[in-house]
């Protein structure tokens, strides 16, 4: 089957208030040409939930975001997202701020259809006190050790990024890691894949070894071939992250001239 649709497809599966994980971490391999296709829709009161970079800033610099599910948001090189921190700072945005074992938790409930799953991640924390909803569990063993409940987060949709996919929906990872882009396509109803480049399928073993090939065509819905298409993120062996233009990005924080001219350039 022919996955192949393209960033304004992505867009039309979307809607008002739907809850979207976007996958990468920080500043890397985000999928940040359908990233920025959002930006420039009309959707709006969107709850993302992401190991947080520019995809997060730049939606909540445009005002589409209503609630954020974070394990942090960083740009990297910029340990703190000016954008987002401006929100967040501002209370723009309603958050859930999570310890990112607990995110990874969620996720990986939602895709065993389990509600929760224990942890002991986010004992002894603020991370209680500040999500009154989390609730504790007893083990049923004999230790009977109250652990963390983490609930699993559901996704409408799921967006990555890889380094090469074929028509089918098989994608490929060929820098030092996958992040957890398979535990948010899991947890996802409908699941999005933008990639460098669309390879005959028999090119995979050419590339990389086996375990690189962890995202598999029933985890996908749609492949969009997008060269650049995780910029100005980080998208090694393909290309690294652009310092300038991320700094640019990074100064246009709090300043609505700067921020126009360079969300007018950028989108």
């Amino acid at each position: 089957m022919d996955k192949r649709c393209t960033e304004a497809d992505v867009v039309t599966a979307l809607s008002d208030s739907m809850t979207l994980g976007i996958g990468g971490w920080g500043s890397r391999r985000k999928p940040m040409s359908l990233v920025r296709a959002i930006a420039r829709s009309s959707l709006r009161d969107l709850t993302i939930v992401s190991y947080g970079g520019p995809d997060v800033g730049l939606l909540c610099a445009l005002g589409k975001v209503k609630k954020l599910v974070y394990g942090f948001v960083s740009l990297d090189s910029i340990p703190l997202e000016p954008h987002f921190r401006a929100a967040r700072q501002g209370g723009a945005v309603e958050v859930m701020e999570l310890d990112e074992g607990m995110l990874q938790w969620g996720l990986y409930a939602a895709s065993l259809r389990l509600p929760f799953l224990p942890t002991r991640a986010g004992l002894g924390s603020d991370v209680l006190t500040y999500n009154p909803d989390l609730r504790l569990v007893k083990s049923p063993y004999a230790d009977g050790e109250d652990l963390v409940a983490m609930p699993a987060l559901h996704l409408d949709v799921a967006l990555i990024h890889m380094n090469r996919a074929d028509l089918q929906g098989n994608g490929q990872f060929l820098g030092p890691d996958l992040y957890f882009d398979d535990l948010f396509c899991m947890a996802a109803k409908k699941r999005f894949m933008s990639c460098e480049k669309i390879i005959d399928s028999a090119e995979f073993a050419t590339l990389g070894s086996l375990h690189t090939l962890r995202i598999h065509r029933a985890m996908i819905d749609g492949v969009i071939e997008a060269p650049g298409g995780a910029a100005f993120t980080e998208c090694p062996p393909d290309y690294g992250r652009d310092e300038a233009l991320q700094r640019e990005y990074a100064q246009a924080a709090g300043d609505a001239e700067k921020c126009s001219a360079f969300l007018a350039k950028y989108l």
